[in-house]
């Protein structure tokens, strides 16, 4: 939305593995900023049924082109057109941080799901901290192919941020797993995560 990167993801998208154990059988799946419709493909696959909402056109005729539901809609205006605990997961990969109001969607993503997955970049990962220390310039990498001035990121989220984010909208936490840019999860990303961690992904509830 893996290339080895300064930022790093999860070679073959390991958080979307991950997600696809969380999902209970049988289930109703919101997927928010669903892509190319990868997650949504594995997860039909698996027998759920999948709605995905994103913005880009091009995302969007891909998922088309794959056979799988999906609906144009704009994250930051709300999800009105759903009911409460309508969903059974509502998940949302790599957009948490492309949001304008990050603290709303989570607010509407557990409105409308029973449980939520959230899964981001940890900006706080020891390679940004070195880039910025060491070049002093924002990080580039083949992950975040965008310069400060044109990258779809506009809220730099660290593990610590969004844990103090739920603490403060009553979320609580059901599961996480924090892995490094290999996608492995070892004694360092679970002792250090805010360090040594390159991708987050939280199982979230009320």
């Amino acid at each position: 939305m893996s290339q080895n990167s300064l930022l790093g993801v999860t070679p073959m998208r390991v958080d979307l593995d991950i997600i696809r154990r969380w999902v209970q059988p049988n289930s109703r799946v919101l997927d928010l900023g669903c892509g190319d419709g990868s997650l949504m493909e594995m997860l039909t696959s698996d027998g759920h049924t999948c709605i995905g909402l994103e913005i880009n056109p091009i995302n969007i005729q891909a998922c088309v082109e794959k056979g799988l539901s999906v609906i144009e809609q704009n994250l930051d205006l709300g999800l009105d057109n759903f009911a409460d605990k309508s969903i059974d997961m509502v998940v949302m990969t790599q957009t948490l941080q492309a949001v304008h109001y990050p603290d709303k969607v989570l607010q509407e993503l557990l409105r409308v799901g029973r449980e939520g997955v959230v899964a981001f970049p940890n900006f706080a990962n020891w390679r940004c901290r070195y880039y910025l220390g060491f070049r002093g310039r924002m990080p580039v990498s083949k992950f975040m192919p965008y310069s400060w001035y044109d990258t779809p990121n506009i809220h730099f989220c660290t593990i610590l941020d969004f844990e103090q984010l739920c603490r403060d909208l009553g979320i609580s936490i059901v599961e996480r797993v924090v892995v490094d840019e290999q996608g492995n999860s070892d004694w360092l990303t679970r002792y250090l995560p805010n360090i040594f961690g390159t991708t987050a992904i939280y199982r979230i509830k009320r």
